[in-house]
């Protein structure tokens, strides 16, 4: 008790010093709320409380004379909008700020008006004078924020101030003031439409403008004030190619947006079937008019316009930003405009989209679940990519489901049932009910597997899960409706289930199946019937209509059984609760029941009721969602949204491709060129001297510094340099096409001013690289092009055509000059190995190229595994490997490891480091209370073990577990492979002892074939011992399981019902492994291995003979 006292005397005198400390520092322990941010979180309906001290707090040093108290003032109320506490309270004394010289301080005034002029419009229109005044002033953000918060008064009497300070915006020598002027455009034209025609003036003269910074906002205005307007776009078509490497995010987004719509109206559809590519055709187009008129008559392919070919070329680099809105705005640019052989230059980005967040996946999966429907082969290479994992949602669960399924072939569908089988197990219902829909749709679209999905599916009706039992019959309802004749025996046993099955719709329709081909059932469905009299009712209203069917109809067919037993449903039916039924039940009484009152109806019962009907089609949900463009909200959620605008029909002929030439008049020098550079005759270009001498200045520090964006601009500006002045270069005086203008007198002059540029760019890069590590030639062989970025890799390589297209679009005249720079001798050096960020490993194409003969051999049902059927007669027959359960084996005990324990198994997949290699999985877990940090392999034993190592585990928390791979080349040898697992601190021997069965591949061959290879390994390659069955295993479907259990092989189809054999190869040196189990009288059977691996065979032999005998 003393102790106790003591130690509580002491605590309060702490505490008491602590206090005393605290007064003398003049601090308050706040547990609470401040005052001011309890006044501003009040809500309205208590306005007496809303002036309090917090707020007069606040107001004091708003109107402070100190600039310090002001500024602090502001962080704090911005700071609490930024929390979503309401400030409007303070908007008089914040609005007399307004007219501060300390910059911060109005930066922040602006942003709390830009939040709170709409809602206090008489207080700002006070300030309207200062707004005005903040116009001119020398700061841009400043003019900037001015005109932002003039364009968030939303009163119409203001309307003509805010028209004339978007007009002097506009013309503000600022790009960052012209950008927020075109926000002010949509802000003032939602406000009062009637000012359309003078925004659109405004609008043109922006989309003059050069500045990447303006570019996506004018075209953001345009979309909303004036989007039919395309006569606007015309003259600067060129121009935003061209910038659209360079401009934000977001802009690129709407522009590429607004250009696919453009494109749509201006160039002739692609996807012709004369359609043409190459070179020769090309050459057409710089003709003469005169030519081109005599050659109307005749049928000419199909060439592409130079416009149409310089959007898809300056667009492609941006399959590589790092913007996912970006990448998707290119993908349904090329779906949309592209050649059909271009299109799949996409999938690598979209498929490299899956690895962002599952709302960015939901989208991009919507999007190539559209287009999967339309054209399989475009991610039928990435197959892989799709396969659902246990942490995706469900949402993004049943889209890779859809997608899939669009892609299932007859070469892949076994691999892909493969995968259905395990989702069907899924603990998520509703992804395994969608997964049951989808084996429905590919038994109707693949022919070949309707029986073994059929059979499977049947097997499904026993599982314990009643959603799964219930979407299964809804399925086999459906595939029965195709081939009815066949199948009375899946008829049979569901009947047989019916009374296990409680959810309605699966009653309901196995009692419509039994109505529907109860000529085929004529024993069961009376019974049925019978059944459903007793308990109808109980039932659910859609049960019951299926029994007042069911009876009608054995009333026509069966009338001696079963008159008594519909006429008991009829009555039952005639008082129920719900009026549907009464009205079905009176109805179908009048019909089948002859009497004086029913008439002539009474003759055409059976044709009514027993009519046949035609088999339901299982389609896509997203067949109809390609009349939407892809990428919007509309297409998302399959309806117009408000604002769609929808994309145009190719044109038939294609308009003047003139209207987008721009004259250029040579306006005066404005100042002398840069010192040491002499004076460059004048070119018609689009750009003017200024802007020349820029780009100039900035793909040669591009070049050298090497950038992210240097590969962009090269792409965009040297590749499409010539093809856009070629396309340029005429004059609208003489209407001549650019060929034309080439034989003119200009030539000489626009030659040299090209050889200058590019000797002085050849110059720079000697430079900037003596070694010239990375010196090739670009897509269109424009000399020497510093390979400096993965992107100009990736995209240069994406695309087989561009190559072709691009040099196709030069005159003769820049030919000629990529010659003369081929010609000139260049020093040859080795060419270093770029990795593209697409160049991803988990993009290997999977292998799809299974012979057909495989396929349509009888070989699915066992790849269903949990979905096949070994009691019901198919045609089908196993000869690809079915896996077992997993065994794991102890690696490291956390008691010797420390904490650290090991676990490992061998998954039977191909090893992804080496083909050589075993795979093996190793579970690591930290079972102590302290984290273990770079846990790695160590030293081998012997040294010359060949292992791939796992990467360094920095860090391991507290009963935290992580899954690493490994390889092991084991050489075809049981021997045990020793190594270290190590951490920072101990280091622990372990060893892998592998199963003689986990050394093998399965390997499919026919029956002909195992018996030829057999013959080949007799004598000192064959082993044979006679095994003792165990009485469990003597049926064919558990010699499989037993086998597979053992080793790694695959299952070979045989024409005799006594014998079973597999086959499989050594992982190591890729010897046949050859397993024969011939079975005999009396539980025998003789058991024999044919392989050049005599060690392995006895080994192999011992093992199976001992799980063959186990029970």
């Amino acid at each position: 008790m003393d102790v106790g006292f003591c130690l509580r005397s002491e605590a309060v005198g702490a505490m008491r010093t602590a206090l005393v400390s605290a007064e003398n520092l003049q601090l308050t322990l706040k547990t609470e709320l401040s005052q001011e941010e309890q006044a501003l979180t009040q809500t309205n309906n208590s306005p007496k409380d809303t002036h309090n001290s917090g707020n007069d707090d606040l107001k004091e040093m708003l109107e402070s004379s100190k600039e310090s108290l002001k500024l602090e003032a502001m962080k704090r109320i911005v700071g609490l909008i930024a929390k979503g506490k309401n400030a409007s309270e303070l908007f008089p004394a914040v609005v007399k700020n307004v007219a501060s010289k300390n910059i911060e301080l109005k930066k922040l005034v602006y942003v709390y008006l830009v939040r709170y002029a709409e809602e206090q419009q008489d207080l700002a229109l006070l300030s309207i004078s200062t707004f005005q005044r903040a116009l001119k002033d020398p700061n841009q953000f400043i003019r900037a924020s001015a005109l932002r918060v003039l364009s968030s008064i939303r009163v119409p009497i203001i309307v003509p101030i805010m028209m004339l300070a978007i007009k002097e915006a506009a013309a503000d020598l600022s790009p960052y003031v012209r950008k927020t002027s075109a926000h002010a455009i949509q802000k003032l034209y939602s406000l009062d439409p009637e000012q359309k025609e003078q925004l659109i003036e405004v609008i043109e003269k922006l989309l003059k403008d050069k500045s990447t910074l303006v570019a996506g906002s004018v075209v953001m205005a345009f979309e909303e004030v004036c989007p039919d307007r395309i006569d606007l776009i015309h003259k600067n078509y060129r121009k935003l190619c061209n910038l659209l490497v360079d401009v934000e995010e977001w802009g690129q987004v709407v522009i590429i947006s607004m250009l696919t719509r453009y494109a749509r109206t201006q160039f002739i559809s692609p996807w012709k079937e004369d359609a043409v590519f190459d070179g020769n055709n090309e050459k057409t187009f710089y003709e003469s008019d005169s030519e081109e008129k005599k050659d109307q008559t005749e049928n000419k392919p199909y060439i592409m316009d130079p416009d149409h070919r310089l959007l898809l070329r300056n667009t492609k680099p941006l399959l590589q930003s790092r913007n996912t809105a970006v990448v998707m705005s290119v993908a349904q640019l090329y779906w949309h405009l592209a050649p059909k052989h271009e299109v799949s230059i996409v999938t690598k980005s979209l498929v490299r989209l899956l690895r962002s967040h599952r709302e960015v996946q939901y989208i991009v999966l919507q999007n190539i679940a559209t287009m999967s429907i339309q054209r399989k082969g475009m991610f039928e290479p990435f197959m892989k990519s799709f396969y659902v994992r246990s942490t995706d949602a469900t949402h993004i669960k049943t889209l890779k489901l859809e997608i899939l399924t669009n892609l299932a072939n007859e070469a892949n569908i076994s691999t892909i049932l493969r995968e259905f089988q395990t989702y069907v197990k899924s603990q998520d219902k509703a992804f395994a009910a969608a997964t049951i829909q989808a084996i429905g749709r590919c038994a109707t679209n693949i022919s070949e597997v309707t029986d073994t999905c059929l059979n499977g599916l049947v097997l499904l009706l026993s599982n314990r899960d009643e959603t799964v039992v219930a979407e299964s019959v809804v399925v086999i309802k459906k595939l029965l409706q195709t081939q009815p004749t066949q199948h009375s025996e899946i008829i049979k046993h569901m009947a047989k289930l019916f009374d296990n099955i409680t959810v309605p719709m699966a009653r309901a329709s196995i009692l419509w199946l039994m109505g529907e081909y109860c000529e085929r059932v004529p024993k069961i469905a009376p019974d049925v019937l019978r059944k459903m009299a007793k308990t109808f009712t109980a039932e659910e209203d859609i049960v019951k209509l299926q029994t007042v069917n069911l009876a009608a109809k054995l009333y026509l067919i069966n009338s001696k059984q079963t008159k008594l037993l519909t006429q008991y449903i009829l009555n039952l039916g005639k008082y129920d609760q719900n009026y549907d039924i009464r009205d079905r039940t009176r109805f179908i009484r009048q019909l089948i029941v002859p009497n004086e009152k029913s008439g002539a109806l009474n003759k055409y019962a059976r044709r009514i009721l027993l009519a046949p009907k035609p088999a339901p089609v299982l389609e896509s949900s997203f067949k109809d969602r390609d009349r939407y463009q892809l990428g919007t909200l509309s297409h998302s959620l399959n309806i117009k949204a408000s604002g769609y605008q929808e994309l145009c029909d190719w044109p038939a002929v294609a308009p003047d491709q003139s209207v987008r030439n721009v004259e250029v008049i040579d306006p005066v020098k404005e100042w002398a060129p840069s010192v040491g550079k002499a004076k460059q005759p004048k070119s018609d270009k689009f750009y003017s001297d200024d802007e020349d001498e820029k780009e100039d200045e900035g793909s040669e520090s591009s070049g050298s510094e090497g950038s992210g964006s240097s590969s962009s601009s090269e792409e965009s500006g040297s590749e499409s340099e010539d093809s856009s002045e070629d396309s340029e270069e005429t004059s609208s005086d003489s209407g001549k096409s650019s060929s034309g203008s080439e034989e003119s007198s200009s030539e000489s002059e626009s030659e040299q001013k090209k050889k200058k540029k590019k000797m002085k760019k050849m110059a720079l890069q000697k430079k900037s690289k003596p070694t010239a590590a990375d010196s090739d030639s670009d897509e269109n062989g424009n000399g020497p092009v510093a390979n400096t970025s993965s992107s100009s890799s990736g995209s240069s390589s994406a695309s087989e055509t561009d190559s072709g297209d691009d040099s196709d679009s030069d005159p003769p005249a820049t030919q000629k000059k990529k010659n003369d720079v081929k010609s000139k001798p260049k020093v040859e050096v080795k060419a270093k190995k770029e990795v593209s960020l697409l160049d991803l490993d988990d993009f290997s194409p999977a292998n799809t190229n299974m012979p057909k003969s495989a396929i349509l051999s009888s070989s699915l049902l066992s790849d269903l595994e949990g979905l096949s059927l070994s009691n019901v007669s198919s045609a089908v027959q196993v000869t690809t490997p079915s896996f077992g359960p997993v065994k794991t084996y102890e690696l490291l005990h956390h008691m010797t490891g420390k904490g650290l324990s090991a676990k490992y198994h061998f998954p039977r997949q191909p090893c992804l480091y080496q083909p050589s290699m075993v795979a093996v999985q190793v579970i690591l877990t930290n079972s102590s209370d302290h984290s273990l940090e770079e846990i790695h392999i160590g030293d081998r034993n012997p040294a010359s073990l060949n292992i791939h190592c796992f990467n360094t585990i920095e860090r391991l928390e507290p009963e935290a577990s992580v899954t690493v791979s490994m390889g092991v080349d084991f050489s075809d040898s049981t021997q045990a492979a020793n190594f270290q697992l190590c951490t920072n601190t101990d280091q622990f021997s372990v060893s892998i002892q592998p199963a003689v069965g986990e050394l093998l591949m399965p390997s499919t061959m026919a029956e002909q074939d195992f018996i030829k290879e057999q013959g080949k390994l007799q004598g000192m390659n064959e082993t044979s011992q006679t095994v003792t069955m165990a009485t469990a295993n003597t049926s064919s479907q558990a010699i499989s399981k037993q086998v597979l259990s053992v080793a790694n092989v695959g299952v070979v189809s045989s024409s005799q019902s006594n014998f079973h054999r597999f086959a499989g190869r050594t992982v190591s040196s890729g010897a046949l492994v050859l397993v024969t189990l011939e079975m005999k009288e009396s539980s025998s059977a003789q058991l024999t291995i044919n392989t050049e691996k005599s060690v392995m065979a006895s080994m192999l032999l011992r093992d199976l003979k001992q799980a063959l005998a186990q029970v």
